[in-house]
């Protein structure tokens, strides 16, 4: 694949997060969390996914580990090295850590998590060969998360 421009990659990076914000749609649509999630590989969208922990009664359904597995699953292959994982929220500890042993090439998310964000617990969580752009569309991501929670209360 040809070498990106840094603003042709900041542009696919938003167009791909758009597409994890439809998933983190989906997600509030069906009463979960809205965190969405989306792999690309060569350019290609290889998995899509959702919070999932209400439905299956699982507190390890997050959006993350759907869209690894799916993505695995995809390729036929535990490793993700060529693969770039899109999500709404920066991922926790337990997704950090999935990303790790899928050795994930890279991670680019949308709004900070300052509660249980890895950051905050394991900033070292990562691959070290996992490059990590965040902010991408933060204030967006952010947006359908604030909304969610404030019709729950």
């Amino acid at each position: 694949m040809p070498q990106l421009s840094p603003s042709q990659q900041a542009d696919l990076d938003r167009q791909y997060m758009r597409l994890a914000l439809a998933e983190a749609q989906r997600a509030a649509d069906e009463d979960e969390i809205p965190i969405g999630a989306v792999v690309v590989a060569a350019g290609r969208v290889i998995a899509k996914a959702h919070n999932l922990t209400e439905r299956l009664t699982d507190v390890t359904a997050h959006a993350e580990m759907q869209a690894i597995t799916a993505a695995a699953a995809a390729l036929g292959g535990k490793y993700l090295t060529d693969c770039t994982l899109y999500v709404t929220v920066e991922p926790c500890v337990m997704c950090a850590g999935a990303i790790a042993w899928a050795q994930l090439a890279r991670l680019v998310y949308g709004a900070p998590d300052e509660k249980r964000g890895f950051h905050r617990f394991a900033p070292q969580a990562l691959h070290p060969r996992t490059q990590v752009t965040a902010h991408v569309l933060a204030d967006d991501c952010a947006a359908i998360m604030q909304t969610f929670f404030k019709q729950k209360r």
